[in-house]
């Protein structure tokens, strides 16, 4: 199995242009909310046998996290925080403003996916997804390993 860091170099190979790294550290969260918040109105009745929300985004949530853990723990855990954080604020969205937060999210999911090939227009590279679709998993550990380094945090 790839190290965090050999996945991270892959996916840095495809974002070296400094108009399609701000595009995707502003788009990839949104993306991560959107898939969020979708996936939040799919009911998966077995898992209100154990007493959670049972919805496809908790099924998603622990799948994915575990993934993360064994890439990298630090990163795990703050992509969990973070993707509650979203979860919560998109839920705070969607009341305030009326809408159902799957329309509100499908909206964002298309803005966001436009700006990404948007990104990689100016790129002029493919995105990394086309090479291997777990690029579309290490997107956000891109995103966060840039924040952890500027804080000096270890993953």
């Amino acid at each position: 199995m790839k190290s965090i860091q050999t996945w991270l170099d892959e996916y840095a190979v495809c974002h070296q242009n400094s108009v399609n790294k701000i595009i995707h550290w502003i788009c990839v969260p949104l993306i991560v909310w959107s898939l969020l918040a979708l996936l939040w109105s799919v009911p998966v009745p077995f898992l209100s046998i154990l007493q959670i929300p049972s919805n496809a985004t908790v099924l998603m949530v622990v799948m994915i996290t575990i993934y993360y853990l064994i890439l990298s723990w630090q990163l795990a855990i703050g992509l969990l925080l973070l993707g509650i954080g979203m979860l919560w604020l998109g839920l705070q969205l969607s009341m305030v403003s009326g809408m159902p937060m799957w329309l509100l999210a499908l909206i964002v999911f298309t803005l966001a996916w436009v700006g990404q090939f948007i990104g990689h227009y100016y790129e002029g590279k493919r995105p990394a997804l086309f090479e291997d679709l777990r690029f579309l998993l290490i997107g956000p550990l891109w995103c966060l390993a840039h924040l952890y380094q500027k804080f000096g945090w270890r993953y």
